[in-house]
Formats: C-alpha cells, structure tokens, sequence
C-alpha cells in the first residue's frame, strides 16, 4: 500500500485537479469514506506524549479538511496519530459564497476563504460518537460570523461545554483571516480576556466529567515578535496547555505573479513553510517548554517536519501537504521524526 501511494497517487492527484477543488475535495473525501474497510492500516508506531495524551506517532491532520467529522474513520487509516476536526460552530452555518477554495500548483499552494462552513457542533458530535478511529481526536471551534466580537467568548464556550465530553484535546481558533475580525482576539489583553473564562469552564467541565481535555490556541503566521511575545505571555499566565502555530497567512510572498494569487483568503503550502517554522522558534524561546507546540503550515515534506522540530514542536500537522503529495507523506513524515528523535 505504500508502494501505492508513492507512485500512484500522482495519477489520483492528476483526475482530481481537474475538477473544481472544492467538488474535488469532497469527492476524495467521501470515496475514501466509503473505501475505509477495503483500506488497510497504514499506521507508522512512534509514541510520543504530549499535553498528558498519548499519540500513536507526532503527525497529525490540520483542522478544515474534515469540518464535520463526516470522514473520520476513512481518514483515520491512512496513518495519522491524531486527527483534528472543525473548525465547527456552535450552530451551522454556510460559510462564505463559492467558489472559495483555489490551487496555485506552481508554487504547491491553496489559498481558502471557506469561512467556518460547518454543520454544527450537535452534527459533529454524532460523528464523533460513532467513529471507530481508535487515534487522538481533536475538536477546533470558532465563533459563529454573526456574532459580534465582544460576544465571541460565548461560542467558544459553548463549544467547548458541547465538545468536551467527547474531545481528547480542544482547539480555540482565533486566526483564521476568513472571519471578520477574528485576528483581533490576538491581541494581547483581549485574548486574555477571552481565555480566562475559557480555562475556568475547563476546570469546572473536569471536575464534572472526571477527565482532563487540554485546552490549545491557534494562532497566525502574520504575527510581528512584538505580537507574539504578547501572546506567549498571555499564554503562560492562564496556564494553557498547548499553541498550534500556524494558521493560513493573509501574505501572498512567493505567489504574486500566479494565478489565483489575487483572490481573497489564507494561503497554505510551500510559501508558508519558512515563516511558520520562524514562528514556531519565536513562540519555543518564549514559552520556554512550558506550553508544547503544535508546528501547523507549510509541512509539505518529511524535512519540513524535522525542522520544525528542531524549531521547537513536539507535534506537526498536514493540509496542503497531504493533497499535493498524498497518504506517504504521513509515514515518510513519522519515520522521519522517529529518527531525529532516537538520535537526539
């Protein structure tokens, strides 16, 4: 099987560029549903703990590739040691106008304005609830795009009371650039202001179901050192238990001549992976070990994900990625990170 997916994979990848990408994406995804017994496990065992959970190996998928849950299982076997989903809302909503997902192949690139399009948090728990995938599974949650700024702390902790007794960790997504205004919950006192209500409902909701679901913030890559020192700082002061770095960047560095490259929305891929990897060191000399990191954002090779390792992440996460090089990119990157790490 993996001998499949190094050499024919570029053939699948060929018939599906063809399509719209967002029909593309949900055809792949929903004909790996639907395979997911015929699929045979491809799971590379390299443990690592981190935030007190226990993961099958470091690699991971991003949150936005499965919004709903809706693949869980057929995802699950292609080898990852932990899956994240959403970013769900606390009620459905559609999202921004189609179309909304655009390639930049020359420069193995998506840029996105999806805009939190999810189902709910009710629909994604039934998935959840149903899933047979045995890996760590972690729940992203947004605000919904009617809901006011100063109301924002609300959804979250309605996500959070709705996601938690299901949810092996929690994601609190405060940068994606496709919701208006969100990027300014980054804000040093503002996120302060957010997280603290956010971390007493966590000790109340582990008092209440007896177990501990880490809280984790995901931020953006378009964060200046003085932005990041801030939010390091806010981090360390409500004691949570991990940062994902990165989000989609609103940069279009590397990109400006491409097609599409105009469009509206967060680009993801090749010219992502230096910057990202810079706020992963910025965010490791800051925290100081104190807070694990998450390396999310341009993870596009198995020598990518080692450096941000070395950069300072414990764990590293796949979207664009994973559609442009497939399935083997998981285990090339586990064996990878397997090696570094018995030698280091």
């Amino acid at each position: 099987m993996a001998e499949y997916y190094r050499t024919l994979y570029p053939l699948t990848r060929s018939l599906l560029f063809r399509l719209d990408p967002e029909r593309a994406h949900n055809r792949a995804l929903g004909g790996l549903q639907r395979l997911r017994y015929l699929v045979p496990q491809q799971v590379v065992s390299a443990p690592v703990e981190v935030m007190g959970l226990r993961f099958t190996n470091p690699v991971g998928l991003a949150a936005g590739m499965d919004k709903n849950g809706d693949y869980l299982d057929g995802l699950g076997r292609l080898g990852f040691g932990f899956i994240e989903l959403g970013t769900v809302t606390p009620h459905p909503q559609p999202g921004n106008p189609k179309p909304r997902l655009f390639r930049l192949p020359e420069a193995q690139a998506l840029i996105n304005r999806m805009g939190f399009n999810n189902r709910g948090m009710a629909h994604l728990l039934t998935q959840v609830a149903r899933r047979r995938y045995a890996g760590i599974v972690g729940i992203n949650i947004g605000k919904q795009a009617t809901t006011p700024l100063a109301n924002a702390v609300n959804d979250y902790l309605s996500g959070l009371e709705q996601a938690y007794p299901l949810a092996d960790y929690v994601t609190i997504n405060i940068s994606s650039p496709n919701t208006q205004g969100l990027r300014e919950l980054q804000q040093q006192q503002v996120l302060a202001e957010l997280l603290r209500p956010l971390k007493a409902a966590q000790t109340r909701l582990s008092d209440q179901h007896g177990r501990y679901v880490p809280l984790v913030v995901k931020v953006a890559p378009d964060l200046d050192g003085d932005a990041i020192d801030g939010i390091a700082s806010v981090l360390l002061a409500e004691k949570m238990d991990g940062l994902i770095a990165t989000n989609t960047t609103a940069s279009r560095v590397g990109v400006t001549r491409l097609p599409h490259a105009t469009e509206t929305g967060g680009l993801s891929g090749v010219p992502l992976t230096e910057p990202a990897t810079a706020v992963v060191a910025r965010f490791r000399q800051r925290l100081d070990g104190q807070v694990p990191i998450i390396a999310s954002g341009g993870v596009m090779s198995a020598a990518d994900a080692v450096a941000k390792y070395q950069a300072g992440a414990q764990l590293v996460q796949l979207y664009t990625g994973l559609i442009y090089h497939g399935p083997i990119l998981i285990r090339d990157i586990a064996v990878a990170l397997e090696r570094v790490v018995t030698r280091s």
